[in-house]
């Protein structure tokens, strides 16, 4: 799926006629609404792929990687708030990937219109979200830490484009300067979701 295919995540539908049936890219063989992508690691773009597409470029050199199904948590994560302040994100929910292309770390967090990202001082992602049980098993372009600050912070290993998911449902939900009742709670739906699939990490 190029940036133009996220056009699913992130544009309103006015209208409630049926979306046409989703295809892979690659060899056009219709796909179900539960499946993998690819990520081109140049322009960190996704393109939608069936199964057997995306077992071909697992293993791949030419800037196209199978993004993993892989959802891990860490129940001990710890961050103070002065660690999050270094980081100077003006928002308490904020997805980290390590990008090849960029070599360094990128923070992206959701607004109602869009991505916002910003490439971070390395010393301060080592010194607190970096420096979790989770950054270390982190797959650079393919997959993303996804923090949610509240009463307190979570950390959460995910797929890169369960962030893209993310990012469309805030463009398409948050209304007002708080976003509003319906969009706080379909992102604790989506939490709930991630959760519920995540697997506790190791030491």
């Amino acid at each position: 799926m190029t940036v133009a295919g996220l056009r699913r995540f992130l544009t309103p539908r006015a209208d409630p006629t049926p979306a046409p049936a989703e295809r892979c890219e690659l060899c056009a063989q219709e796909v179900p609404p539960e499946h993998p992508h690819l990520v081109h690691t140049g322009d960190r773009s996704l393109r939608c792929a069936c199964r057997a597409c995306a077992l071909l470029f697992t293993d791949r050199e030419d800037g196209h990687r199978t993004v993993p199904d892989r959802y891990l948590r860490d129940p001990g994560f710890v961050l103070t708030d002065a660690q999050w302040d270094s980081l100077q994100i003006p928002v308490g929910l904020a997805f980290f990937l390590h990008s090849t292309t960029v070599g360094g770390v990128l923070a992206c967090y959701p607004s109602p219109a869009g991505a916002t990202e910003s490439e971070l001082d390395l010393a301060h992602w080592s010194d607190g979200v970096g420096a979790g049980r989770l950054a270390a098993v982190l797959e650079p372009d393919v997959e993303a830490l996804l923090v949610r600050r509240g009463a307190g912070t979570e950390c959460l290993l995910v797929p890169v484009d369960a962030c893209y998911r993310l990012v469309g449902l805030v463009r398409r939900y948050w209304r007002g300067f708080d976003g509003g009742a319906e969009a706080w709670e379909r992102i604790d739906g989506f939490f709930d979701d991630l959760r519920a699939r995540a697997r506790e990490v190791r030491p």
